[in-house]
């Protein structure tokens, strides 16, 4: 698992043990990926962290994902079929969104509710209708309590609707009173709802009412973090270049440069008023500034992940619905639409086969673009040998293990460690109070940590600590760890071993 996932999996390990969830606007993003976990936590019978699996995790980006694949069919009336339905394929077909719907990050669910706001408003506009305006309520709260990226989500639809607004009617002013057609009473009734579900989550039911305020202190954190953490800072063209083209030294191309293109053609289409037939030209509108103005700013902030391009390529593969439909319909040979068919048939098959690679290739298979900071495999030997020495202590797993890493650089082990129940989690060897059987520490502290550990033993008790590992282990690409184990265990383990 992604260092990420594991952080979001301890955190719902202590809401499900514990009922105790506690927003920190430091690093752990809003909570309803935890709260939704509890569904299928409960309905498979797991009631303790220890006891939970990765499917019981990933559960829950991958219903989402699913969702993104049906909801383009709920805009057939403004779309029209065509373009729902080669948007919802192109969604099930994407490398990128197969791949994330898998992580147990928010990723998924923030595009998922995103998409929602804009459904349920484009249908609210359409009828005037006031559950819709409740239901985008709904996902407005529901956004805001899922990640603090949706207010880029947010600024954007809201230049979107003005410039559709001014699009249509030619004038700024008249475009501004256009939003006095919108009901007061269903726009408080909407803001009150997204207040409300913001609030619900974010004080963990009124169980922690300062959380509500701490959503608000975490835009400092990371306004902060967009353009000071080194690691992930990308040039603008980042994740374009992800998009379009990706190639290792060894592995295959990976590539889905045809829904950017056709992205593009859509977006022409659109500004020229050429084959959009049955399609809202308002909508259309509204999608082609919605998506250009979330690409540029997400290209313009410095700090980026891969998995931040899914919101505004879902936008993005709405637009390729337009531009796939609207070249079909400027053809009026039957030759050139067979062509175009074959076309589009042999580029699907591709990216499908893409999305079967991405998925059923090892989890940390780097010759795959999106695999970003991940942990090495390496993870998965220091918890079965771990495992493996607890088996010959008395102790099981209530065995004392110590991991020192500096900056709690130590992810995902508290996930690969969690059955064990006397577990210490240090960022610095000053730390350590008592010795333990088992420590595992990063390479730069081995001198400090083996003068610490002799310095803790009792007099006349000294135990010799040896190496945990036959061989070099990282927790990362280049980012070594050394195990070491008191000799009296390891010589308890290495006979029952060969016993």
């Amino acid at each position: 698992m992604h260092g990420d996932e594991a952080v979001h999996a301890c955190r719902f390990g202590q809401l499900l043990e514990e009922n105790d969830y506690r927003y920190d606007p430091n690093e752990f993003h809003g909570p309803t990926l935890n709260y939704f976990t509890l569904i299928p936590a409960w309905l498979s019978g797991k009631n303790t962290y220890a006891s939970l699996t990765e499917s019981t995790l990933r559960i829950v980006p991958v219903f989402f994902g699913i969702l993104l694949v049906i909801i383009p069919l709920l805009l057939t009336v403004g779309l029209g079929r065509p373009v729902a339905l080669i948007a919802a394929a192109l969604t099930a077909i994407s490398p990128a969104f197969v791949f994330y719907s898998r992580d147990y990050i928010p990723e998924m669910l923030l595009v998922c509710f995103t998409f929602g706001v804009i459904l349920a408003g484009y249908k609210y506009l359409q009828s005037r209708n006031a559950a819709w305006a409740l239901l985008t309520g709904l996902f407005v709260g529901l956004c805001y309590a899922t990640k603090e990226t949706c207010v880029i989500a947010f600024g954007s639809m809201l230049a979107a609707l003005f410039v559709t607004l001014l699009i249509r009617y030619k004038n700024p002013l008249t475009a501004l009173s256009a939003f006095g057609k919108i009901r007061a009473v269903h726009l408080v009734a909407a803001a009150i709802l997204a207040i409300c579900v913001s609030c619900l989550f974010f004080s963990s039911f009124f169980k922690n009412l300062a959380g509500i305020i701490d959503s608000i202190k975490a835009y400092t954190v990371y306004f902060h973090r967009a353009s000071h953490n080194e690691f992930h800072i990308h040039p603008w063209y980042y994740y374009l270049k992800l998009l379009t083209y990706a190639k290792s030294q060894t592995g295959p191309p990976w590539t889905e440069a045809f829904v950017v293109i056709m992205a593009a053609t859509g977006a022409v289409l659109v500004i020229a008023r050429k084959g959009l037939a049955k399609i809202d030209l308002h909508l259309a509108d509204f999608l082609a500034v919605y998506t250009v103005v979330l690409l540029i700013v997400y290209s313009a902030i410095p700090y980026k992940t891969p998995w931040c391009l899914l919101s505004f390529y879902q936008p993005m593969i709405l637009l390729a619905g337009i531009g796939i439909a609207g070249i079909f319909n400027l053809l009026t040979r039957r030759l050139a639409r067979i062509i175009a068919v074959a076309l589009f048939i042999t580029v699907s098959i591709d990216l499908a086969l893409q999305a079967v690679l991405a998925s059923c290739a090892p989890q940390v298979d780097f010759d795959n673009p999106y695999v970003y900071a991940y942990p090495s495999m390496d993870v998965l030997k220091i918890a079965e040998r771990i495992e493996q020495v607890a088996d010959a202590d008395p102790a099981g797993c209530q065995m004392p293990v110590w991991i020192v890493c500096p900056d709690g650089d130590y992810w995902p082990l508290p996930w690969y460690l969690r059955s064990f129940k006397n577990l210490g989690w240090y960022n610095d060897v000053n730390e350590i109070k008592s010795p333990a059987p088992v420590v595992i520490a990063s390479a730069e502290l081995e001198s400090r940590l083996i003068a610490k550990l002799y310095t803790l033993s009792p007099p006349g008790q000294k135990n010799l600590y040896v190496p945990l590992f036959d061989s070099y282990v990282e927790l990362r690409p280049g980012v070594e760890l050394r195990g070491y184990v008191t000799k009296d265990l390891w010589d308890r383990y290495f006979l029952s071993k060969h016993d």
